[in-house]
């Protein structure tokens, strides 16, 4: 992944932020957007593209856009930093290839601990009925 080329290819839209702020929020667009379009992106290699298009499907627009918004702060330039590092955390976490699981069987000791503990829960419940005459 080269982070320096698809920071390039990020585009931005500024928008004015919802809810209430009075004068201040009604004149002013802090609220800021982040669309990248994964398929067009020179700065992921194909395996990479595939892979953040598998894991973050839900997330895309139809046109295989990723749109991300912030609007935390009341400042446009804040708010596009954390949008940026939002967007590299979500890439970056989406190219992590968890490990391959191994299967492996219980120790020795661990079954035998088991079979003991249900042969003592089976003797108290059968020290429970009722005694023979």
């Amino acid at each position: 992944m080269n982070k320096e080329q698809i920071l390039t290819e990020l585009q931005f839209k500024a928008i004015r932020s919802s809810g209430p702020g009075g004068q201040h929020a009604n004149k002013v667009s802090s609220k800021v957007e982040l669309s990248f379009h994964i398929e067009a992106s020179a700065g992921l290699i194909e395996r990479q593209k595939k892979r953040v298009l598998l894991k973050l499907g839900n997330k895309l627009s139809k046109e295989g856009l990723l749109i991300l918004q912030c609007d935390e702060s009341r400042s446009q330039h804040k708010n596009k930093e954390l949008v940026i590092k939002r967007f590299l955390k979500l890439i970056e976490k989406s190219l992590v290839v968890p490990k391959a699981r191994k299967k492996s069987r219980p120790t020795r000791s661990s079954i035998e601990k088991r079979l003991k503990g249900k042969k003592i829960a089976s003797l108290k419940k059968q020290s429970r009925g009722k005694p023979d005459y």
